[in-house]
């Protein structure tokens, strides 16, 4: 793996349908994936091969063989790439300050007052 396949970039839109599909609908093969996108994304097998390389050099997606077939699973849960994601738009836009990031949610209107207190709520509840 050359340390380009290692950096995190962005998904993009095809990049995440396929992710989001096996996430919710388990190992899947390229002609699964292929037939999920079908009605949005008509691709050639081959384009949904690349992509399901690309997605596994990312560590996005791990396989084993089924028979002759690769049988894809998603290699982390949907909650740790998010949580990943939002790790580094706080270190690219609020220069790593969470604060600032929650901040910046409420002085936008993502998050209210009161779904922050909801929020600081939770993390102080034990676990």
């Amino acid at each position: 793996m050359t340390a380009s396949n290692k950096t995190h970039r962005p998904l993009t839109e095809l990049q995440q349908a396929i992710l989001d599909f096996i996430w919710s609908d388990g190992p899947a093969t390229a002609e699964q994936v292929r037939e999920a996108l079908q009605p949005k994304h008509p691709l050639k097998d081959s384009s949904v091969r690349t992509l399901l390389r690309r997605l596994e050099a990312q560590g996005h997606l791990s396989h084993k063989l089924d028979g002759k077939t690769f049988l894809y699973t998603a290699g982390m849960p949907s909650q740790s790439l998010a949580a990943r994601t939002v790790r580094q738009l706080i270190e690219r836009f609020w220069a790593g300050s969470a604060e600032q990031f929650v901040v910046g949610m409420v002085d936008e209107k993502v998050l209210s007052i009161e779904e922050l207190r909801r929020l600081a709520k939770k993390v102080k509840a034990p676990k």
